[in-house]
């Protein structure tokens, strides 16, 4: 008799309460959103995939359903550390589309593997995420649709899009936090471009917003002290390699510019530690990128003046971002995950009335 195939949900990601990590936070209440339930284990297909399908019905004035239908549909082009990629390439799966992506060599080859099991192709590039968005730029101007999750233009349509399918977080959030009748007094996001925390501070307004990023790959602190995108020059070499970005994205630097966020630079060490607390301590397992959000509240509740500056006791409800599965917790089928980004795009996009 066959076996029945596994089933990805795609339902709302949880919400879960974890009482371990707020006692080592020495605060009242830790949830922690967990985005390895979404297909391909992270949460970067709520906003690449449907950035990248709204961007193909835009352009050849096709409703996305009928996508697939479209004869010679232009090529999707954009640049990652991997899981923006991997949504874009899914996107280009679906409907039918040509797609390459931009990696630099920092990107494990592992997380490369994946994208070209979706039948995209992958260009290698020296240097850092920078130099691959660079690349991905150059090449969109020649053949294809650049989809990027940053820009230098604050009123970027794509961007924006891309943030707008992150809100899709931010509203399960919400309800799932009057469900419990919980208020949120703060949140610790994880920054690479900026793009998560932005749409965070958007859709959660009245919890206080600390963004979080590696000591060695910090860019939205820089602009935000600077009024304005600055590029970081350094190798950006850092264990939380989803957040190896040298340049913020500017429309969330916009958006951060009205919010006020406290911005925390954690270490090395403290990244790699909150990755194992949170294995031990939540039964989450996720990556240093992943736990980037609770290494940083633990900086802040271990130091007086930034618990006094973010106004964090004991009386605090914390919430963290889980954004990705740990690779080793992480072994389901492409296939699978296809059909589970398919269903999702199907419920999604009836909303968008696209």
């Amino acid at each position: 008799m066959t076996q029945p195939r596994l089933q990805i949900p795609v339902n709302p990601t949880a919400l879960s309460d974890c009482p371990a990590l707020a006692r080592r936070a020495d605060v009242g209440r830790v949830l922690v959103k967990v985005e390895s339930g979404r297909p391909f284990g992270n949460f970067k297909i709520l906003g690449g995939m449907t950035a990248a399908l709204r961007a193909l019905s835009r352009i050849t004035r096709t409703p996305v359903a009928q996508l697939p239908t479209h004869r010679d549909l232009p090529r999707l082009i954009c640049a990652s550390d991997g899981n923006h990629g991997l949504a874009v390439a899914a996107a280009a799966k679906i409907a039918g589309a040509p797609a390459t992506i931009y990696l630099h060599h920092g990107v494990p080859r592992s997380r490369a593997d994946r994208i070209i099991a979706l039948g995209a192709s992958v260009y290698w590039i020296a240097g850092t995420y920078d130099h691959a968005v660079d690349a991905a730029i150059e090449a969109a101007r020649v053949d294809g649709i650049l989809v990027p999750d940053t820009s230098s233009d604050v009123n970027d349509p794509i961007v924006r899009d891309v943030m707008s399918g992150y809100a899709t977080m931010t509203n399960e959030i919400a309800v799932q936090l009057a469900e419990s009748a919980i208020a949120v007094s703060h949140q610790f996001i994880q920054a690479g471009v900026g793009g998560l925390a932005a749409a965070m501070a958007q859709g959660l307004p009245k919890a206080k917003l600390a963004i979080v990023e590696p000591e060695n790959a910090a860019c939205v602190a820089p602009a935000l002290a600077a009024g304005r995108v600055v590029r970081i020059d350094s190798s950006l070499h850092t264990c939380a390699e989803m957040l190896a970005c040298g340049e913020a994205s500017a429309p969330a630097l916009a958006i951060f510019q009205r919010h006020n966020p406290l911005p925390v630079l954690v270490s090395e060490a403290g990244l790699l530690q909150a990755a194992e607390i949170m294995r031990q301590e939540a039964d989450i397992h996720t990556t240093p990128s992943g736990s980037a959000g609770l290494a940083g509240l633990l900086q802040v509740a271990r130091r007086g003046d930034l618990s006094e500056l973010s106004g964090l006791d004991r009386s605090s409800t914390v919430l963290l971002v889980a954004t990705e599965a740990h690779p080793d917790a992480f072994c389901r089928d492409v296939v699978i995950e296809l059909e589970a980004a398919c269903r999702f795009a199907a419920g999604f996009f009836p909303q968008m009335g696209a």
